[in-house]
């Protein structure tokens, strides 16, 4: 369906004559009434081209410009014990793409970041193999049919604080524990392959080599299919605290499973029920029961801009945009509500569009000033189409912290500021 109030081929024309008369005017001194005050910022000689500015020698390692120190994770104080268990959040809203910058990928503990030595470090593969197997990372390095590939890594429990209504202002906060990047490695088959996997191993453990020992059990077939184990993320060596030196890259399913500091892999035939897989990361529903191994991430999108970090400042032609991924494959489409789900209108794709990885999309609209509900909803190549909160609600109650892939929606005042809410 089309959205009534979405801007029109005619609107945009509109505005592109405007503007153009508006240069011609600057141009010839025709529009005389019109003609803007002096701005500073154009008719004073800034200080930056007066001077000389730092060599290469005084950055080494590069880094963001001193306007953008803003643009950092945040962690809420509140919703760990500890911070060797906490959460950092990416700042969403400002950034644009599908890629996140290494050091602004959200991170999340459960013992906090291990400092492992390359040189040291070690991984196992045993269990019921016809050969057991210790790598170096030098040998990992050697083997053939290194690979890249860019992946949404979602933890099990983002947007978890919306299960009972709108909790955290902020998509930093409700979506940000995300992240895409470039993983750069081996598949896992050829490890396994090496080892050889007897016919009974139907179950692989991982295990991290941090203090809490992080273990989870991953079906063979899921092993075998697209996992990776990867040494460098966005063209460079992982951050410690995305697992360097080693990590285990467990394609759109909960990133509890992506085990880092990844240091031995047991092959058995069965689950081994650790606590990450029964007293955590299992859904509780309303009737007591537990939903278990429900390692998919399904559909989601969140609008990045507006939201309650980046509100609009100035009405007429605005942009929104946003995410969107999903555990199942690759993006179909992307619809956008702005009057809170009464018309949708398709946005527009752009950037890579690539299996378990994030999309970028985009809806250029004008804003007159009115309250809007911003909403936007996601359907995979499967067909699976983004449910409403409420709709989950039915289903699985709201005793969980797991798998919230609910519709968002954002209000939009008549001032441009943006506040998380819901709508029945």
């Amino acid at each position: 369906m089309t959205d009534n109030s979405s801007p029109t081929a005619a609107s945009r024309r509109s505005f592109l004559r405007t503007a153009a008369f508006a240069g011609a005017g600057l141009a010839t001194g025709a529009a005389q009434a019109q003609t803007p005050k002096p701005d500073p910022a154009i008719t004073e000689v800034p200080d930056w081209t007066r001077y000389l500015g730092p060599g290469v020698q005084n950055a080494p390692y590069g880094s963001p410009s001193k306007f953008e120190k803003h643009i950092i994770r945040q962690d809420v104080e509140w919703l760990t014990a500890s911070r060797e268990s906490s959460v950092n959040f990416t700042p969403l809203h400002a950034l644009d793409g599908v890629i996140t910058p290494s050091g602004l990928c959200f991170e999340r503990h459960h013992s906090g970041v291990a400092e492992v030595d390359p040189a040291k470090h070690r991984l196992m593969i045993h269990g019921l193999v016809d050969k057991p197997l210790v790598f170096t990372m030098e040998d990992l390095k050697r083997f053939p049919g290194r690979i890249n590939h860019a992946y949404f890594l979602e933890c099990a429990a983002n947007s978890g604080m919306e299960w009972r209504g709108a909790q955290l202002n902020g998509c930093q906060f409700t979506h940000g524990m995300i992240h895409n990047v470039w993983y750069h490695g081996l598949p896992l088959k050829t490890l396994l392959d090496e080892a050889g996997v007897k016919p009974k191993g139907k179950w692989l453990l991982a295990e991290g080599a941090d203090s809490a020992a992080m273990t989870r059990s991953i079906p063979m077939e899921k092993a075998l299919k697209d996992c990776m184990v990867a040494w460098g993320m966005n063209g460079e060596a992982l951050r410690p605290e995305q697992g360097y030196p080693l990590r285990l890259v467990v394609p759109g399913w909960e990133g509890n499973m992506w085990v880092k500091w990844l240091r031995r892999l047991e092959v058995g035939d069965e689950p081994w029920e650790q606590r990450e897989e029964t007293s955590k990361y299992t859904d509780l529903l309303a009737d007591g029961r537990a939903r278990r191994f429900t390692w998919i991430m399904d559909a989601k999108s969140v609008v990045t801009s507006p939201s309650p970090q980046a509100p609009l400042v100035q009405k007429g032609p605005n942009v929104i945009t946003g995410i969107a991924w999903s555990g199942r494959g690759r993006m179909q489409r992307i619809d956008v509500t702005i009057d809170g789900g009464k018309n949708w209108t398709t946005a527009r794709l752009d950037g890579p569009n690539m299996p378990l990885s994030m999309v970028r999309f985009y809806l250029d609209f004008d804003w007159d000033g009115r309250e809007m509900l911003i909403q936007s909803r996601a359907m995979d190549e499967t067909g699976y189409v983004q449910p409403t909160k409420e709709e989950l609600r039915k289903v699985r109650g709201v005793n969980s912290i797991y798998h919230n892939n609910g519709i968002q929606t954002w209000l939009v005042r008549s001032n441009g500021e943006t506040e998380n809410v819901e709508i029945s």
